[in-house]
């Protein structure tokens, strides 16, 4: 699996420690759509790729006393869903800790994703692009204050 970071013990994208996986692509619809450079994640997407066996990663969480959830975000994780339903497939053969995903898509561009990830226990999705300019407000879900007023959480599982 191919990764851009790994946070063993996480404290700010979810309310719970969390290990944090830095996903490895995006096509900046972001910035794309509101035609400005604003991405937060733009240092990340020039830090070189991982190579980093799914095992591994499980194990790594397991024998960490502290995370008690998965934080899958980084770039688009819907960019490299295969790598995202691999991951998943492999940490709920052992765990059935939360698992939140960021996405910076809306609900209804990704629903057919939505419906294989809510064949798995306790996932939680973080919906919506980041839009410069708006009032970040507090995500109950999550725990957190998101960027964007048309962010938001919701638990599919």
């Amino acid at each position: 699996m191919i990764v851009k970071a790994v946070i063993d013990e996480d404290f700010v994208n979810y309310k719970k420690p969390s290990m944090f996986i830095a996903f490895p692509r995006c096509d900046f619809k972001c910035e794309r759509e509101c035609g400005i450079a604003c991405c937060q994640n733009s240092d990340l997407a020039q830090s070189p790729d991982i190579e980093i066996d799914c095992q591994k990663l499980v194990e790594r969480f397991l024998q960490n006393p502290i995370s008690e959830a998965v934080v899958c975000g980084g770039l688009e994780t819907f960019d490299t869903f295969d790598d995202l339903i691999y991951f998943i497939r492999a940490f709920r053969e052992k765990s059935d800790a939360e698992i939140v995903v960021f996405t910076g898509f809306s609900r209804v561009e990704v629903d057919d994703k939505i419906d294989v990830l809510s064949s798995f226990k306790n996932i939680i999705v973080k919906f919506g692009r980041y839009i410069p300019g708006q009032k970040p407000h507090y995500d109950e879900v999550l725990g957190i204050e998101l960027a964007s007023d048309n962010q938001y959480a919701e638990r599919i599982s």
